[in-house]
């Protein structure tokens, strides 16, 4: 299975960090977060890797090169303007294959095995969810036997993770912005959704503070 690092977001709440640094590459435990994906997304098996980038790209192509540093294949989508999550996956599509593929927001910090992931058969997308962290407490999306559904009780957070069928881009126009949310939910509407409960590490890295909190967490358990 091949991967795919969404790494083109301007991580607006990020600033003043990422005016000069993509998030992806902003540190946390001595290494930029996108390395913590390239390493575990390695040890499960998966060598094949896509990333997008759109804000101060190639810094991230110069850092990460081909990746045969972590005995990866780094292929790279750049991104004029940042496509949204859904535009950037379909964007992609040429470097991904025809096979169910594996996509990781590059701003989350999880111990998610990708190795154990896959996409039931006939299914459009299988997601990971977790825990709803405080600052997402009514969550995204409920799990309900095996099944990811728009209900409004017991939802939980999308973690960022998931693995979807290419069939599931198929109307979205590539080079145009695209949401991933209405996509998912017309096919949790037909029942093409399946998910997962993920109860370990996951910590969504979307502010300075939020940084330098797993940084700090990162530091105590090295040590």
């Amino acid at each position: 299975m091949r991967a795919m690092i969404l790494a083109a977001g301007r991580g607006e709440r990020m600033r003043p960090l990422t005016d000069h640094t993509p998030k992806p590459l902003l540190q946390v435990g001595g290494k930029p977060l996108i390395v913590w994906h390239i390493e575990r997304l390695a040890q499960a098996g998966i060598a094949e890797i896509v990333i997008n980038h759109a804000h101060l790209g190639q810094q991230i192509e110069q850092a990460l090169g081909d990746g045969r540093q972590w005995q990866v294949n780094i292929r790279y989508s750049p991104e004029q303007s940042a496509l949204e999550t859904a535009g950037g996956i379909a964007q992609a599509l040429p470097l991904l294959g025809e096979q169910p593929f594996l996509v990781i927001n590059g701003d989350v910090f999880t111990d998610i095995d990708y190795a154990t992931l896959a996409l039931p058969a006939a299914k459009l997308a299988h997601l990971v969810m977790v825990d709803n962290p405080p600052q997402h407490a009514q969550g995204d999306f409920a799990l309900e036997y095996g099944l990811v559904k728009e209900a409004s009780d017991h939802r939980l957070t999308f973690s960022g993770v998931g693995v979807y069928h290419p069939q599931l881009f198929q109307e979205v126009v590539r080079g145009q912005p695209a949401k991933l949310a209405p996509l998912l939910k017309t096919a949790m509407q037909q029942a093409l959704v399946s998910g997962q409960h993920h109860t370990g590490i996951w910590h969504d890295i979307g502010t300075p503070e939020r940084l330098q909190q797993i940084d700090a967490w990162l530091s105590k358990t090295k040590n």
